[in-house]
């Protein structure tokens, strides 16, 4: 490293320290937020540093990230990609490949899924042309079940693809066996998850694919970002084909020739010598992140065992100070796991003397920030009105967290002092309401 850039690191460090302020909490004043990214000077010194070799696009940086990412999982290949929506976006449009034979997913297939989440763990589905399967999940765990999908598992089912609510795992080893049973494809969202174990195994690592999101928001950040793994060699390198363009090439960018018969192939209607590095296998995208985004990522991966406990130490100081106070529901681990929490969970009861609208309004005249349980019942989103779907048994309680369900945050950023405020304000508001 030259003189000048290591000057440049090391002001740029500085400069971090400059801009944090004095760090004090003013109760009512300072905002506390329900997720956000913890950065460090090393974190604004990688993007600086990425920046000043003006590595624009993907390069070794992106190859570095996923060589480490997947090895953290203990999985054999991580794809990066700009975001966890297209991560996800990915994953199920490689079980649309026509290399999977008679296995490829087509239109009119079903794949079955959870009415209370994220749009974009649905939104692929919908964008393959198959059919989504809504089940509904449990209070407390804000999970579906094992037995709630074997009952929606019918004959036109192929797939099924669920996230990790709030970083709490669903019965992911039991649906994995219910989908090795029944010849189903498993795509596990973990973008909420990073870290959370179920019988000793990490998320992410049960289906045949898994995602992961590295929005500001999650347990570790690229900015804008996310990851599509797997161990499966074919899904492999369909993921990279429908992420690259959907071209046949693997080179890495900047490279020719790797299969050593650039000028030798014939494909499709082509004619024979077809330059390989412009043939395109797939319908594809260009979902790539780059080095300045793996940049960040390979800094924030070096403190993500330390973002992971201070996520499980936040949740259960609100756990443990919350647990007496009436009219609330509170979260529950699922059984057998280890989460590595995103959000912490409040339901209020639907007989309290106070409503979900007016705690949440009370929280948040007091700078402190909620969020929803996602879209609530996906069903009765607007955007999805006239999407074809089959729905397997009731969704009372995707209605019930459409109504009466909030989360608060937990995430690195958050003090003691930020969270013994939460709680002291969500007992006034409930006292005075008895």
């Amino acid at each position: 490293m030259s003189q000048h850039k290591e000057l440049i690191l090391s002001e740029t460090r500085k400069y971090h320290i400059d801009q944090q302020g004095d760090g004090r909490f003013i109760p009512g004043v300072t905002e506390i937020w329900p997720s956000g990214a913890a950065l460090d000077a090393e974190d604004r010194a990688a993007l600086v540093e990425a920046a000043l070799d003006m590595t624009i696009a993907a390069g070794a940086r992106a190859r570095l990230f996923e060589s480490r990412f997947a090895k953290l999982l203990g999985l054999r290949k991580a794809h990066l990609t700009n975001s966890g929506s297209s991560a996800n976006l990915l994953a199920l449009s490689a079980l649309c490949s026509p290399v999977l034979g008679e296995r490829r997913l087509s239109p009119g297939d079903e794949v079955i899924t959870v009415a209370a989440g994220f749009p974009t763990t649905v939104n692929p589905i919908v964008q393959n042309g198959l059919v989504p399967v809504f089940v509904d999940i449990e209070l407390g765990t804000y999970n579906t079940t094992a037995e709630r999908v074997a009952e929606a598992i019918g004959p036109k089912t192929r797939a099924i693809m669920i996230a990790h609510t709030l970083g709490n795992p669903f019965e992911v080893a039991e649906i994995t066996q219910l989908a090795e049973q029944h010849g189903l494809f498993l795509v596990e969202d973990n973008c909420d998850a990073v870290g959370s174990t179920y019988g000793g195994k990490l998320t992410g690592t049960f289906g045949d694919l898994s995602t992961v999101s590295f929005y500001p928001a999650h347990h570790l950040t690229t900015g804008e970002g996310g990851c599509v793994l797997t161990s499966n060699l074919r899904l492999h390198r369909v993921v990279e084909s429908l992420r690259d363009w959907g071209r046949d090439c693997w080179c890495e960018p900047g490279r020719n020739n790797t299969c050593l018969k650039r000028f030798d192939h014939q494909m499709g209607r082509l004619p024979h010598g077809y330059d390989h590095k412009y043939i395109f296998s797939h319908v594809g995208y260009n979902l790539k992140g780059t080095d300045l985004q793996a940049a960040l990522g390979l800094s924030q991966l070096d403190k993500l065992d330390g973002f992971i406990a201070a996520r499980r130490r936040n949740w259960r100081r609100l756990r443990e100070a919350l647990d007496e106070v009436p009219h609330l529901r509170l979260p529950e681990p699922t059984p057998g796991s280890d989460p590595s929490w995103f959000g912490f969970t409040i339901s209020v009861d639907p007989n309290a003397p106070f409503t979900r609208a007016a705690l949440v309004d009370f929280l948040e005249s007091r700078r402190i920030g909620t969020r929803r349980l996602f879209a609530g019942n996906l069903t009765r989103q607007p955007a999805y009105t006239d999407v074809a779907h089959r729905v397997v048994g009731s969704l009372a309680h995707s209605d019930f967290v459409t109504e009466h369900t909030f989360w608060v945050g937990v995430y690195p950023g958050l003090t003691d002092e930020m969270l013994d405020y939460v709680v002291a304000s969500v007992k006034e508001f409930v006292g005075g309401r008895r």
